[in-house]
């Protein structure tokens, strides 16, 4: 034990800390809200993908960090951040509901994606970039949503007791 935190970086220690931290918190915020909301993707899923996401971008680029310069080698991390893109987008596409001619679940859908834009931002230490992003996302949701009920008549969407199972994420 004391040979492994020995060799223990403990600054990038607590810079990992920091961006998987600050990814986690920043998933919360965003999944509070559809949570308040009762919807499936919630609290922990928010928090879930933006802490993978960020895992992700930490490792590619640890890993871009100790490799000695080769011109031969061509590592990009945009191909990682193109595959959390898409497989989150696949996840986001299970939370659409299609019932009686009406699409829902398109909100939480695009907040799952900003979930983990906001977490590989914090990944990656783009930590203005991630918290802007969730004061913006916050305002929209909270404000916008207000406003399309009080100007276009919209109401919230309840689903049926017979449509969801109970199991919020």
């Amino acid at each position: 034990m004391d040979v492994c935190l020995a060799q223990l970086d403990f600054p990038m220690a607590w810079e990992t800390f920091l961006r998987l931290g600050g990814a986690a918190i920043a998933g919360a915020l965003l999944g509070f809200e559809r949570e308040k909301h009762d919807k499936p993707a919630g609290l922990r899923t928010h928090m879930l993908v933006a802490l993978g996401a960020a895992t992700f971008m930490a490792m590619v680029g640890d890993y871009l960090t100790g490799l000695p310069v080769e011109p031969a080698l061509r590592l990009d991390p945009s191909r990682v951040l193109a595959g959390i893109v898409g497989g989150v987008g696949f996840l986001g596409g299970g939370t659409i509901i299609v019932a009686r001619g009406n699409v829902h679940g398109i909100t939480t859908a695009a907040n799952i994606w900003l979930a983990a834009a906001v977490g590989a931002a914090c990944g990656m230490g783009m930590y203005a970039l991630s918290f802007t992003a969730v004061v913006l996302a916050l305002g929209i949701l909270w404000g916008v949503g207000r406003l399309e009920m009080h100007f276009f008549d919209k109401e919230p969407f309840d689903p049926p007791d017979d449509s969801v199972d109970g199991n919020h994420g």
